[in-house]
């Protein structure tokens, strides 16, 4: 893991999309969007049935990883509101069991979560910890913030191909993460939404094994 000095706070960006903060003990996620594949099978999209479960092994892991004591999620947990009642039992028991283990579980709420009902802990629309703001969108306010929301990604050239990469993408206040869910896509860094909420110096950052890969972003726009 390498560590990220953001407003006096050291962090860690993980490979994952998680964001480990050791002074809280806290795993942050963001858009793990629980129950999406059941979401589109509701709409004639049948995918997989299978990215809940897997949010949740992948979740329990990097808790287990770095021995966190909080898991703090950033909005849009589930894709919509019915997610929470509908999960496998096998998801569910995933939950339930790292939620026995942890001090605290928080769930931010985000656009696509509504009325969701978080069994597995406490919601808030809102919070701040240690001066950073957590909240699911990024806001103009000029408070250091940290976000979700936008599902992140990059895309790079690596040996002559183009390959695409999610990444956390932070200017002088905020520290977006990228999703952390099965079943999620990404937005292009370049994207005018994206710009439209951070001004510029905006900086992509790509965790590595060994390093924290950074590329300027702002000026572009997508392809």
């Amino acid at each position: 893991m390498v560590p990220l000095l953001f407003h006096g706070e050291t962090v860690h960006p993980l490979r994952s999309g998680a964001l480990w903060w050791p002074a809280e003990r806290a795993l942050l996620v963001a858009d793990l969007h629980f129950e999406k594949a059941r979401f589109y099978a509701g709409t004639g999209q049948f995918l997989p049935p299978y990215d809940s479960i897997e949010t949740a092994r992948l979740l329990a892991a990097q808790v287990e990883e770095v021995g966190a004591r909080q898991v703090l999620c950033l909005g849009d947990s589930f894709h919509d509101a019915a997610g929470a009642l509908t999960l496998p039992m096998e998801a569910r028991a995933i939950l339930e069991a790292l939620r026995a283990r942890l001090d605290r579980w928080i769930w931010i709420t985000g656009n696509h979560d509504g009325a969701a009902a978080f069994s597995f802990g406490h919601s808030v629309t809102e919070m701040t910890l240690r001066g950073l703001a957590l909240r699911h969108e990024a806001t103009s306010c000029a408070e250091p913030e940290l976000s979700g929301h936008f599902h992140p990604k990059i895309r790079l050239r690596a040996r002559g191909q183009s390959i695409a990469r999610r990444c956390f993408l932070m200017n002088e206040t905020k520290l977006i993460l990228p999703a952390f869910g099965a079943l999620t896509g990404g937005l292009d860094a370049r994207h005018p939404a994206i710009h439209a909420a951070l001004r510029p110096p905006v900086t992509a950052l790509v965790p590595g094994r060994e390093r924290l890969l950074r590329f300027p972003v702002e000026g572009m726009r997508a392809a």
